[in-house]
């Protein structure tokens, strides 16, 4: 069995996302496994090496887990010929300029998202991915949740019928920081550092509702800043200048309609911290990252409006959830895998640039109806 080895620059590792997901669940874990097996009998092994600005927690996550290579020089990992693959989970703010000098380097890109802080500067990333004809590809991991794979079965089978519309819940409440720590970074909040729940969400939101339900073809939305002022990891106060919710209407070319929540001001009373209700004219369903329920139109029950008696109703012991039917791996680690077969083979990744560049198409829209208080057109 021979082994390639295939080296992967991880830019980001000291974040949350960057450490927990991508480097630990998902690289570490596929050299845990032996690699990832190729159709030519070939075990492909990545080899991580770590990027960064702070020299002392690089190292200390690369001693942690004997990782023998790590650098703050972004020059230095671009400019070796044994680097195969870039990977970005910097702040949005520094993600574009890092992407842009990668794939002049002719490296292999993957990222997180949003792959850029404006649909033109998004766009030409991916116009020059495919220029350099290299393999690029965003991170989609919501397409890979238990609970979005059992939704995506009933789509294909048929199960709603016609779709007819989507409600999409996110969120949950961030402290502000004072007195009880926030649980997200204080740049999630400064628009000028590339904050905001739009930019950060709505690339989310368009990968999964497109996967699911075809085209989009408007959106509405209105944007706010609930909570003015927050506190920062240092506990000093801050003016938040970046949107915490956001609110809106989408429309599909199917006709199908959606209403998409987002919100770090907001508490909990559903199941799950991501909830989709989808309903058609033969059933609807309720998915969450990891569950999903369904009612088939033969078992829906006849509610009856009527205030002045408690309703005798239990609508949700009225709901069967849909079992697993089998074991599901990371989602970030299954679309890895997925991505460095690709990049060792030099061939297209489904998830590419382009399709992160629509994303922040969508966002910017977004953006765009708040401010103008208006509808706006999805180009096809």
């Amino acid at each position: 069995m021979t082994r390639k080895v295939i080296q992967v620059a991880l830019n980001g590792v000291t974040g949350r996302m960057g450490y927990r997901q991508h480097l630990v669940r998902s690289l570490l874990a596929i050299r845990e496994q032996g690699g990832i097996g190729l159709d030519d009998g070939t075990v492909l092994y990545p080899e991580p090496v770590l990027v960064g600005r702070n020299e002392d927690r690089l190292r200390a996550i690369a001693e942690r887990h004997g990782l023998p290579r790590w650098t703050t020089s972004l020059d230095e990992v671009l400019g070796d010929p044994d680097i195969d693959v870039y990977f970005d989970a910097q702040v949005t703010s520094a993600r574009g300029t890092a992407l842009a000098r990668a794939i002049a380097a002719g490296k292999h890109v993957y990222t997180e998202k949003p792959i850029a802080a404006s649909a033109a500067a998004a766009f030409a990333l991916a116009e020059a991915a495919k220029t350099a004809g290299i393999t690029h590809g965003v991170v989609q991991d919501k397409l890979f949740l238990p609970g979005v794979i059992k939704l995506r079965r009933l789509v294909r089978e048929g199960f709603f019928g016609r779709v007819l519309s989507v409600r999409l819940e996110f969120g949950y409440w961030v402290f502000d920081g004072d007195g009880m720590p926030a649980q997200r970074p204080s740049w999630n909040y400064r628009a000028e550092d590339g904050g905001g729940i739009v930019l950060d969400m709505f690339p989310h939101w368009h990968y999964l509702l497109e996967d699911l339900f075809g085209p989009l073809s408007s959106v509405y939305a209105r944007r706010a800043t609930h909570l003015p002022r927050r506190w920062d990891e240092a506990g000093e106060p801050y003016e938040v200048t970046a949107d915490d919710a956001a609110y809106a209407i989408a429309e599909f070319t199917s006709g199908a309609v959606a209403s998409v929540n987002s919100s770090w001001a907001v508490r909990v009373n559903r199941r799950e911290l991501l909830e989709l209700q989808v309903d058609g004219t033969h059933g609807s369903a309720v998915a969450g990252l990891r569950n999903c329920a369904v009612q088939h139109k033969v078992s829906t029950p006849m509610p009856v409006w009527n205030p002045d008696l408690p309703d005798p109703l239990d609508y949700r012991a009225m709901w069967t959830d849909v079992p697993d039917n089998g074991e599901f791996d990371n989602g970030f680690k299954a679309q890895w895998e997925q991505f460095l077969r690709a990049a060792a083979r030099g061939a297209p990744f489904r998830w590419d640039l382009f399709a992160g560049a629509r994303g922040v198409q969508l966002a910017e829209l977004a953006l765009r109806s708040s401010d103008e208080s208006r509808r706006v057109e999805v180009p096809a």
